[in-house]
């Protein structure tokens, strides 16, 4: 009669497992393939997002040179920003709100101006 252990397949290539009984994959391999399969959808969805928030990031801190600049929203549109896509919202007493893609923010005016801020330690 087969012994239980040799029953048991790996989850990704099916071939038999030997070792602990609670053992699902027969190599490092093949759990990492397991894994990437299951979770591909989400990475590429995730890295879609994080790579627009860090060119947004790059875009701000490139045109925020002295840690306040006033723009135009003409010259985050050519730098190639996105205004749907930030980190947080802080609002001020006063309401209003700065948007921030990590550390560098921006707060609308203006119809067409924007000041470019950077986060101090009130922001956190």
């Amino acid at each position: 009669m087969p012994d239980k252990q040799d029953e048991r397949g790996c989850l990704e290539c099916g071939e038999p497992i030997y070792g602990r009984s609670d053992k699902k994959f027969c190599s490092d391999q093949c759990r990492n393939t397991f894994n990437n399969k299951l979770n591909r959808d989400d990475v590429n969805f995730m890295r879609r997002i994080n790579h627009i928030l860090r060119k947004n990031r790059r875009i701000l801190a490139k045109l925020n040179t002295d840690n306040k600049t006033n723009v135009t929203r003409k010259q985050l549109l050519d730098e190639g920003f996105n205004f749907s896509y930030f980190t947080n919202i802080y609002t001020t007493k006063s309401g209003k709100h700065y948007f921030f893609c990590y550390e560098e923010g921006y707060l609308k005016t203006g119809e067409d101006w924007f000041t470019l801020v950077k986060r101090q330690s009130y922001v956190d």
